[in-house]
């Protein structure tokens, strides 16, 4: 396990304890199995992005404000080079945070790869009206959100207020990579 990945189970445990939760609590306010919570917590598995995505709902944050909460302080220049890289082991969807969130900035860029045949699925937004906009780099997405399908293509901007679950799905034949960009 690398140093990132032991920072997100330790900031895990402690988001829990901080609440009082149990891990049964925790379990089904997430949907997310009492044992996977244990395994996550104790660093012995990494959690999937679904997963991160059912435990962000539970403590009512972003993806990316949990994973500022594991990255080092602000500093206002983020080279490529030290820009934190976080991939799903279950689909390959790979995050890397160009810049994260702070206590003094609202917004945070986030730049996704996708490959090619995969389908994310989240359950619901850890804000509701959580404001997002994707930008296309290249490549392929359906996105579904709020019961509306858009297709997506390069150089392609969908804005959108979250207010519920998504998906976003890429072709057999395509992945897809782009940056999104979260006004919190």
């Amino acid at each position: 396990m690398d140093e990132i990945e032991t920072r997100l189970a330790e900031r895990l445990a402690a988001l829990r304890s901080d609440r009082g939760w149990s891990l049964d609590d925790l379990a089904k306010r997430s949907a997310v199995s009492r044992a996977s919570l244990s395994r996550i917590e104790n660093g012995d598995v990494s959690p999937t992005a679904s997963v991160l995505g059912k435990l962000c709902v539970a403590y009512g944050m972003t993806l990316s404000r949990l994973m500022q909460m594991v990255e080092d302080d602000f500093i206002p220049l983020v080279t490529h080079a030290s820009q934190e890289v976080w991939t799903d082991p279950e689909t390959g969807y790979r995050r890397r945070l160009v810049s994260p969130t702070s206590r003094l900035l609202s917004g945070e860029v986030i730049e996704v790869e996708i490959d090619p045949g995969q389908r994310i699925e989240y359950g619901g937004s850890p804000r509701d009206g959580l404001e997002h906009h994707l930008v296309m780099l290249d490549g392929h997405l359906t996105m579904q959100i709020d019961g509306t399908t858009h297709h997506l293509g390069q150089g392609d901007c969908l804005r959108y207020q979250l207010r519920g679950g998504n998906v976003f799905q890429t072709p057999k034949n395509a992945g897809a990579r782009y940056h999104l960009f979260i006004i919190d």
